[in-house]
Parts: structure tokens; C-alpha cells; sequence
């Protein structure tokens, strides 16, 4: 039987900590450079040669301040603070190379989409197509205290939000220019065919936008589309509107059960369930030896901010984690949310009791996803047992510390890797989404939502 390709991200954000927090402090740690150009440039240089997929660049709107009812711990620890926009960074490192593919996270609930669409339409063409949206709601009510946007907040309205927003962003980018709008006839002075550009009348609960998209078709029109949303209703908004989903799960059971959960929800929406690829959040330490990973695993480990962990997890969760013990059993905390993080936890240990202390250190590397420590060859085994037995297609790789754990992973597990046959040689050729799902899928499929809002959709509208 042939072996499933594995498809690599590598997972960051345009600040200091970030799923790693207290790290920075860390003597071969860069992240404290995330404001340098150059920075990013040689990063994106490092994963294009170890055969990236992509970089997935995650963002916030507004801060962690539920940990001790305030905003100090996360300020003081870096805590995914101060961050910078994600968009910015991708221009210079697209020029600086050739194959890798760009995650871009923006918010529904914060960004309107007619001056959204036009970014990343811009960023496509200027990447020759190697754009992705991670599509999020955004979660932070500390967000919603500088952008007044009423009573939108609630977890179902703002997925009601995020469904008409797609639909204005695939009215401009599928149907508003048609294929051969731009003609650049330069005897008849016509760049454009003003026949063949159309207003989208877009009139919705939300968002009235009539009129025609700013920007020329880029090469893949709508970006690749990922979304992260766990949930129930995140899922069936994953299996409408996402080409790949993003988990963050520490075990396999759980993992293994979204992967079948978000794969039903995509066929019910009557779409192939395997063109909907999942990364799952992984946090590889390697060594050339079991003895020297484990060792870098505890010097690491030494670095962890307890509170910085705790800042992240009580934003995370909702629960302030400033008022437990730190050797509290978290079972007494009595949060859905958190009992739901203890479930997918404890799963495969019944028995474990789990403090505050314990988990701020779970946390502390790598969030709420695995850490795989060990040689080349056990990271591949690892990775070879969660695809085989969770179905899913590939990992968004955080960082320990940056770049250090991409270029260990580059240098040392990439070529086991690729000898199993796992990890490409080369990059194709073509735009992103070629790259991840063959040659010719340069647009969205046929039976994606997205290709219904084409040119003739809107023609019949008029």
C-alpha cells in the first residue's frame, strides 16, 4: 500500500511567545528579533529547504487579560504580546523564495471583507499564488473592548458572520472579474473589458457591498482556505468552507475523532471528505541521540514561565487559573470548557490526577499539542503512527525555540523523512494550492461553495 505523503507547516506568530512561553529568555532563542525583516527571511529560507508546505502565521485581536483578572502577567511575560499583523511579513519573504506557501490568519468579526479581499488578492498576485486564509471568528472578548461591534460576540452569531462574510469574499474573487476581463489591447487603449466586470449587489444581514472587486483575477482567485474551529459549529463551517483544518489536540483519540467528524460534515456537504487535509499542532525536540533529545527536552523545559503558561491557558479557556493552588487538582474547577481540555487530557490515563502546576508545564512547550522528543527516527515514527492511525495529513509544527527547533528538524528529520518516502524531494511546480492537493487545482473544485458564486452566478443575479 502506498504511503500517505506527510504535509508540513511550520507554526508562528508575529510576536515574542508564542506557544512557548518563557522561552524567549532562552540564550539561542530569536523570537525577541520577530520586528526584524531579515528575521523572517531567513526563516522562510530554512523551511523552503527543509520542503515546507507552508508558514502558518497565527494572530490575536486583543490580549490575554483573564489570568489574574488583568492584562499584567501577559504583557510582563510576552505572552502573544506585543504582535505585530501577520500580512506585513509575507511579501519579503515570498521574494526571498521560490516554493513556500503562506498561511495568513485574519479575522472575520475584525475585518471587513471588501478591504480584506483586496489584500489578498494583492499578496496572491505578488506571490505568484502562494496564499492561504486561516479563517477564524476571533475568541478574545478583550478584542471587543477597542472595535465596537455590538452584541456580534456570541459563538453562533459570529459563525453567522463569518458564512455571509465568506459570501462576499467569493462573490469579489470568483464572479465580480471574469477570466478574460484583461485584455491589455494596447491599440484599442483597453486594459480591461468593461463588459466583463461586474458589481456583486451583495445586500446582507451584515455587510452591504454592491460593488465590483478592486483587483484583477490573481492566480488562484480565492486563497487556500484553512479554519481552526474545534467546535461543533466550527466544524460544520470546516466541512462547508475549509480546504484544510488545523487541530490542536494532545492525544490521538481526540484527534482521531475530529479528523472523522470534520470528514462527515465535508461529504454532507457534499464534498470528497479526503479533500479536506488536517494538521495537527506538534512540537517535534530532536537529537542525535535519545539521550541528548531528552536532555534538551529538560534544559527547555528549565525555561518555562509558569505564569506565562497560565496567561495563555486562562485565555484559552475563560478560567482564571490565578486562584487555584498550583498542586490543585484542576477537577474541582468547574468550567465546561476546561473540563472538556481535562477530558481530551486524561482520556488515555484514567487515573491521572492533573494539577495547575502540571499542566502550565504540559503547556509551556508547545501549547496543547504533543511534544515529540527522540532521534530522527523516532520523531518519523511518531509522526508515521499519528497519520496511519489518526487519518490526518500533516502537522503545524510550533517551536520550542526559533529558528533552532526548525533547523533541527530541517537537518536531522527531514532526510529520515524523505527516506521513507513521507516528505517530497522537491517542490512541484504551480500555486499553493496545486502544491497541496496536484497539479491543476489551481482554483477551488467544482463541488467546493466557493465555485457556485462564479462569474455566471452573478450574471443570473443582475
Amino acid at each position: 500500500m502506498k504511503k500517505k505523503r506527510i504535509y508540513l507547516n511550520a507554526f508562528d506568530m508575529n510576536c515574542v511567545a508564542h506557544q512557548s512561553p518563557g522561552l524567549w529568555v532562552h540564550p539561542e532563542d530569536q523570537s525577541h528579533r520577530y520586528k526584524d525583516i531579515e528575521y523572517w527571511v531567513e526563516l522562510a529560507k530554512i523551511l523552503e529547504k527543509g520542503r515546507f508546505d507552508g508558514l502558518f502565521i497565527a494572530d490575536v485581536i486583543g490580549i490575554y487579560d483573564v489570568y489574574g483578572g488583568d492584562k499584567e502577567t501577559t504583557i510582563r511575560e510576552a505572552t502573544q504580546v506585543p504582535v505585530n499583523d501577520p500580512i506585513l511579513l509575507v511579501s519579503a519573504m515570498s521574494h526571498a523564495t521560490k516554493h513556500l506557501g503562506f498561511g495568513i490568519t485574519c479575522s472575520t468579526t475584525f475585518e471587513h471583507p471588501y478591504t480584506f479581499a483586496r489584500r489578498m488578492s494583492t499578496l496572491d498576485h505578488l506571490t505568484n499564488g502562494r496564499i492561504a486564509w486561516n479563517i477564524v471568528t476571533s475568541y478574545l472578548e478583550s478584542g471587543t473592548k477597542n472595535i465596537e461591534i455590538g452584541d456580534k460576540f456570541q459563538h453562533s452569531e459570529r459563525y453567522n458572520i463569518a458564512e455571509e462574510y465568506l459570501e462576499v469574499c467569493y462573490k469579489l474573487w470568483e464572479g465580480s472579474w471574469e477570466d478574460g476581463a484583461v485584455v491589455k489591447d494596447k491599440e484599442k487603449r483597453m486594459f480591461t473589458d468593461p463588459t466583463k466586470v461586474h458589481e456583486i449587489n451583495h445586500h446582507g444581514k451584515y455587510f452591504d457591498v454592491p460593488g465590483i472587486h478592486l483587483c484583477e483575477p490573481s492566480p488562484q482567485r480565492t486563497p487556500v482556505l484553512f479554519q481552526a474551529g474545534g467546535s461543533l459549529r466550527g466544524r460544520q463551517f470546516a466541512g462547508k468552507h475549509a480546504e484544510c483544518t488545523f487541530i490542536s489536540a494532545p492525544l490521538k483519540e481526540a484527534t482521531a475523532a475530529y479528523v472523522k467528524d470534520v470528514r462527515t460534515q465535508a461529504r454532507e456537504q457534499g464534498r470528497d471528505p479526503q479533500s479536506l487535509k488536517v494538521f495537527a499542532l506538534f512540537t517535534p525536540i530532536v537529537g542525535r541521540t535519545e539521550e541528548e533529545a531528552w536532555a534538551k527536552y529538560e534544559e527547555l523545559s528549565s525555561y518555562i514561565s509558569y505564569e506565562g503558561a497560565l496567561s495563555l491557558l486562562s485565555g484559552w479557556s475563560g478560567v482564571d487559573f490565578s486562584q487555584y493552588d498550583p498542586d490543585e487538582e484542576i477537577k474541582y474547577i468547574e468550567t465546561n470548557a476546561v473540563k472538556s481540555m481535562l477530558e481530551v487530557l486524561t482520556k488515555s490515563s484514567p487515573n491521572k490526577k492533573w494539577t495547575v502546576r502540571e499542566l502550565a508545564n504540559f503547556a509551556g512547550i508547545g501549547g496543547m499539542g504533543p511534544v515529540a522528543i527522540g532521534t530522527p527516527e523516532q520523531i518519523a515514527d511518531t509522526f508515521e503512527e499519528w497519520i496511519d492511525e489518526t487519518d490526518i495529513d500533516g502537522f503545524n509544527l510550533a517551536y520550542a525555540i526559533t529558528p533552532g527547533t526548525f533547523i533541527d528538524f530541517t537537518e536531522l528529520v527531514v532526510p529520515e523523512l524523505q527516506r521513507r518516502g513521507r516528505l517530497k524531494m522537491e517542490y512541484e511546480e504551480g500555486v499553493y494550492r496545486e502544491k497541496l492537493f496536484g497539479k491543476g487545482q489551481v482554483r477551488l473544485s467544482e463541488e467546493h461553495i466557493g465555485s457556485s458564486y462564479r462569474n455566471n452566478h452573478l450574471q443570473e443575479q443582475a
